[in-house]
């Protein structure tokens, strides 16, 4: 897929709490063709020490507009610099970066997201829905703000939540909520981003129940086109790079 570098106007920053922030961007043509699972690398203004970008997953596309948006967590000075954004400020970026999440071959669904793992699950959740697919959505987070965009979640499938105060529906991580904990689970196929403890947790109960199980991997991704090396992810073919090679990968296919 060919890849581009534009800046984008940003018409919308909206901060969710004290630590993410979702903006909502706009290409000043047409978008090109871009897919769940699928991130960009921001560039990072202003900054003394930012002279890498910031790869960050695409939560969402409305193409009939031309937008897009990014859940921004706000961890160091780059990623604080990309919240501070306003309105009609100008945010360049190389996109669309990496490969993608696969349409299942039958409809019963989970996507399961952790923290800011969320993020791509939404654009996903949407593809399915136009594909005749509801799936159900299990998102964890350490307590109720976390949660993010419960509501556009519930326009697309049945959404199950974890928090782990007990803030917002079962206490606890993920795995401990009874969708995950039944010994027949009525699921064909899992699709999971989050902290690397929650996936490698989800896909062992996929693997158990011999439920077809995709990740999107978190690892640092400084350039986004295989150039730097710090991505690589250790597979059963040796090691690859997640920025071209994934940040999809079949659990199967990871050394987990």
């Amino acid at each position: 897929m060919k890849k581009y570098i534009d800046d984008f106007k940003v018409i919308k920053n909206e901060r969710l709490n004290h630590e993410y922030v979702v903006l909502t961007v706009q290409h000043p043509d047409k978008m090109p063709d871009m897919q769940p699972g699928q991130f960009v690398e921001l560039r990072v203004d202003k900054g003394e020490n930012t002279f890498l970008r910031r790869p960050i997953s695409i939560h969402d596309v409305d193409f009939k507009y031309n937008t897009m948006k990014l859940l921004i967590q706000e961890i160091g000075e780059g990623t604080r610099l990309l919240g501070a954004l306003r309105e009609g400020e100008l945010l360049n970026m190389v996109y669309p970066l990496g490969n993608q999440f696969s349409l299942p071959e039958k409809p019963r669904v989970l996507l399961v997201g952790g923290g800011c793992g969320i993020a791509p699950l939404l654009f996903m959740g949407r593809k399915l829905k136009e594909h005749g697919i509801t799936p159900q959505f299990l998102l964890g987070a350490r307590k109720a703000e976390g949660l993010i965009a419960l509501e556009e979640f519930n326009k697309l499938g049945e959404v199950h939540t974890t928090t782990e105060d007990g803030s917002h529906g079962t206490k606890g991580f993920v795995i401990h909520h009874p969708v995950m904990r039944t010994d027949s689970p009525e699921i064909d196929m899992i699709y999971t981003c989050g902290p690397d403890a929650m996936m490698r947790v989800v896909a062992k109960y996929a693997r158990n129940h011999n439920i077809k199980c995709e990740v999107s991997l978190e690892n640092h991704m400084a350039c986004g086109i295989g150039a730097c090396l710090c991505c690589v992810t250790d597979t059963i073919d040796g090691h690859k790079c997640t920025c071209t090679e994934g940040p999809v990968f079949d659990s199967s296919y990871l050394k987990w």
